[in-house]
């Protein structure tokens, strides 16, 4: 909304004058500083006299904008037939204030705009009414003295340009130096960046030379580890094999205290023989060679073959051992060989590391896989370590037990080559818990017939094909008579 402050005619030349003092006077009242003061009195002085060039009489409003906080000026005329009309003074004015444009409908009206200041606060009310007052009593002072008037402006504006200059060449002076400061610097930071590329290409190349040394050796102690496996597995089975001999009820009797000792060769040699393997089957897997040979598995005689002779050694050590193979499949397509390693090698390290309590093997099924889980009441392994276990040769400082550091290593291997996964979880003081994850596979698939007569005569026989075929047909015959 926009309220009328001051009317005014230009008639003639000191008309001129008057509105550009009146331009002035109102934009101080209205809150502008005095440079844009000096800047509304200059672009209405000018538009004022282009205008009047051109007509015999220009009349000019001044109105405060409050909704948009501004000064707008409005000068309207009826030009004179014929006359000539100019526009440079408005190009010019437009430099100087915020708005200048130009209607042509009846007549002609130039409007100009200057913003006031965003913390101004246009007057509204009675202020509104005093500042109309007092712009009335306002009365054109001589052209004289507003050319006394124009000149200080001038000057001023002079001073204030001849100050900018003088802070324009001082910056420009500091940027050059600046300027130079920073060649110099890049120069620096580029020769530095150079030398530390240099420096990287060098580590690069030191890097990638060491990595083939490691490849190398990798390699080198895969060779080894099987060579000496392979070496080793032919004297070991020899001591094995003559253990056996001499145990053997038909041969020569001996005496009890032989029999003991031959005994604990042979144990030890079987120690060593499951070494060897573990050896084998380690850079066998480092090589990408060690190839499972799945078929179907049943997982209750597994077990119970598996813990036949661990529990002998869990009563030795006053532990209690369970294994229980309920939750889990009759039947998994597996390596039988491989799984029954990894879980004697997971129960043996329970009743190892296990002073008191218990270790039990049980089965689950999860999603699409099934879960051997170990779990013990041992020591614990602590934070720092459970990840370090599974590293080659790594041992648990403090445990207070032996080994070779291959036993969970090897477990994982073994397990990743069958398709699964080997979890670890433990609480210090409390136990360990180690979770053999293998993909679901129960039997192959069905060839489509609808009925199926199994036909076996021992009848665990006929359980394990029972567990084959089962989830692969609806239809099943088992015979309860003996088959000829």
């Amino acid at each position: 909304m926009a309220e009328d402050l001051l009317r005014i005619e230009i008639a003639d030349e000191a008309g001129v004058f008057a509105v550009r003092q009146a331009g002035r006077q109102v934009a101080a009242a209205v809150g502008l500083d005095h440079q844009d003061q000096v800047r509304v009195a200059t672009a209405l002085s000018e538009v004022g006299r282009e205008l009047y060039a051109c007509a015999e009489r220009v009349s000019v409003v001044f109105r405060l904008d409050r909704g948009r906080p501004g000064l707008v000026i409005e000068l309207d005329l009826e030009p004179r037939e014929g006359a000539e009309r100019r526009t440079e003074c408005q190009a010019a004015a437009a430099r100087l204030v915020n708005l200048v444009e130009e209607k042509t409908e009846k007549g002609a009206r130039v409007r100009l705009r200057k913003d006031l200041p965003a913390d101004a606060e246009p007057a509204a009310g009675p202020a509104l009414d005093d500042l109309r007052a007092r712009l009335g009593r306002l009365r054109p002072a001589p052209a004289l003295e507003e050319l006394r008037t124009q000149n200080t402006e001038l000057m001023a504006t002079l001073e204030d340009l001849q100050r900018q200059r003088e802070e324009l060449r001082t910056l420009n002076a500091e940027l050059e130096e600046t300027n130079h400061g920073v060649m110099a610097l890049y120069g620096e930071i580029s020769g530095e960046l150079e030398e530390t590329n240099r420096g990287v290409v060098a580590l690069y190349a030191e890097l990638e030379e060491k990595s083939d040394q490691l490849r190398e050796a990798g390699e080198a102690k895969n060779r080894f580890w099987a060579a000496v496996s392979h070496e080793l597995r032919t004297p070991v089975n020899a001591v094995i094999g003559l253990t056996k001999l001499l145990l053997d009820p038909a041969a020569d009797p001996l005496t009890g205290e032989q029999r003991q000792q031959i005994s604990l060769i042979r144990d030890t040699g079987g120690t060593l023989l499951s070494l060897v393997n573990e050896l084998l089957d380690m850079a066998r897997a480092e090589q990408g060679r060690l190839e499972p040979h799945p078929a179907p598995v049943d997982v209750p005689l597994l077990l119970a073959e598996l813990s036949e002779p661990l529990e002998p050694m869990a009563e030795q050590a006053g532990l209690t051992l369970t294994v229980d193979a309920a939750g889990g499949p009759d039947v998994l397509v597996t390596d039988a060989e491989m799984l029954s390693r990894i879980l004697r090698n997971l129960v043996g390290n329970g009743l190892k590391f296990t002073a008191e309590g218990e270790v039990r093997l049980f089965v689950r099924t999860a999603a699409e896989d099934v879960e051997f889980v170990v779990a013990d009441t041992g020591a614990g392994i602590p934070p720092a370590d459970r990840e370090r276990v599974f590293e080659e040769f790594y041992r648990v400082p403090g445990s207070g037990t032996g080994g070779t550091g291959l036993g969970l290593p090897y477990a994982r291997r073994l397990a990743r080559a069958l398709g699964g996964d080997l979890l670890l979880d433990s609480v210090e003081g409390e136990g360990t818990t180690v979770v053999l994850r293998l993909p679901a596979r129960h039997g192959p698939a069905g060839a489509g017939l609808g009925h199926v007569l199994i036909a076996a005569d021992y009848a665990p026989a006929r359980r394990v094909l029972h567990g084959l075929v089962a989830v692969h047909y609806k239809h099943l015959t088992l015979p309860t008579k003996r088959i000829v």
